[in-house]
């Protein structure tokens, strides 16, 4: 098969985790036998990146808009990639390339599969630009689709509210290549943050709202005598949030205790992991959290709101469920923390569950099976 992947970017650093699902889906699609092309946007994406992603064709056109992700394009050239092309795939929804691409893949009666990643709800900035984007192809561009792909069941209400029925819905869930995280060296990364041997809970995450860190950090505050010696370190790039979280701190007099390190990759990403004690998602809104898949490779347990799309960690004892709100938070980091062993116990529960359940080679499968279905 012919595959061609449609995302806005592929920024590893901004991109959140559509990005990180696409470049993992499409390295997936190549090492099982197809060929598969990223249409997208050239915002964030460098050669080291385009390298890594194994023979995958990517077409980056160029963003004349940073802001909206406006690209510099050929109506022709898009037309010419999408006939050369067996079926495309939409990841994501509030993207003007993914509106261009869709006039031609109607024009040329192609098949095309949608998959929102948990973006189908108008939250955040630009909300009546959202309505209008619905109005005119948003709606359309949903409903008509020969498939419709939820990350996880959370979003069954949201395309409902699309028009598309529950039985239409094919849940596919966020993967984990488990050889991109195994650099564990523990030491190097408590001293190169200036923690020591002291115990350590981790955010990793864009710094926005969404994410909630601001939610997390006022629960530490507020709880920090009951946290000893924790410290809380975050773990990602500024999305607009870092000077108000960087000034609570100074308010709370907090400094010795709180780390922003910053967006990490690779080996550091993965050292950061295997160091903490616990990651914390206080997330107000996800589809599926990718970080809890990363830390769950890692055998580290995670304590998450119920807007993450992985209410499951607590049926298999690999962490705790919580409501996304200061108080949820605090509740949920006193009990976790109690008992070191049972901490250790849930690690070691989420890393079989994730390697039995989340890894690309059984997850692409599913993918497969469904595109399979779409051109029979």
């Amino acid at each position: 098969m012919k595959i061609l992947n449609v995302i806005m970017s592929l920024d590893p650093v901004k991109g959140g985790g559509g990005v990180e699902r696409t470049y993992q889906l499409s390295k997936s699609l190549i090492k099982a036998g197809h060929q598969c092309s990223v249409l997208t946007t050239d915002l964030g994406l460098t050669k080291e990146r385009i390298a890594s992603m194994n023979g995958v064709h990517v077409i980056a056109l160029q963003c004349l808009n940073k802001r909206f992700y406006f690209p510099k394009f050929s109506y022709k050239e898009i037309r010419e990639t999408i006939e050369d092309s067996d079926i495309v795939h939409f990841i994501g929804h509030w993207s003007l390339l993914n509106a261009i691409v869709f006039k031609a893949v109607q024009s040329l009666k192609k098949p095309y599969c949608v998959c929102p990643a948990g973006s189908l709800r108008i939250y955040g900035r630009n909300k009546f630009l959202k309505l209008a984007y619905n109005f005119l192809i948003g709606r359309k561009m949903i409903r008509s689709a020969n498939a419709h792909i939820g990350i996880s069941v959370n979003e069954i209400e949201q395309f409902k509210e699309y028009g598309v029925s529950p039985q239409k819905v094919s849940i596919i869930p966020n993967g984990i290549n488990p050889e991109e995280l195994n650099s564990r060296d523990i030491d190097y990364f408590r001293n190169k943050i200036g923690i020591g041997n002291s115990p350590f809970i981790l955010f990793v995450g864009r710094l926005n709202r969404i994410k909630g860190p601001d939610l997390l950090l006022k629960a530490f505050y507020n709880i920090k005598n009951n946290l000893q010696d924790f410290h809380l370190g975050f773990v990602g790039p500024d999305d607009g949030m870092l000077s108000e979280l960087k000034q609570m701190v100074d308010e709370y007099q907090l400094n010795d205790r709180i780390h922003f390190i910053g967006y990490l990759e690779g080996a550091d990403k993965s050292n950061a992991y295997h160091a903490a004690d616990l990651l914390v998602i206080p997330s107000r809104q996800e589809a599926m959290s990718i970080v809890v898949l990363e830390a769950g490779i890692s055998g580290t347990p995670v304590l998450l709101t119920d807007q993450c799309g992985f209410n499951v960690i607590e049926k298999i004892d690999g962490g705790k469920v919580v409501q996304p709100s200061v108080k949820g938070i605090e509740l949920g980091l006193i009990e976790i923390l109690r008992d070191k062993d049972r901490l250790n116990s849930m690690g070691s529960n989420l890393k079989q569950y994730t390697n039995e359940n989340f890894t690309w080679d059984s997850i692409i499968g599913k993918y497969l099976t469904l595109f399979g279905q779409i051109l029979m």
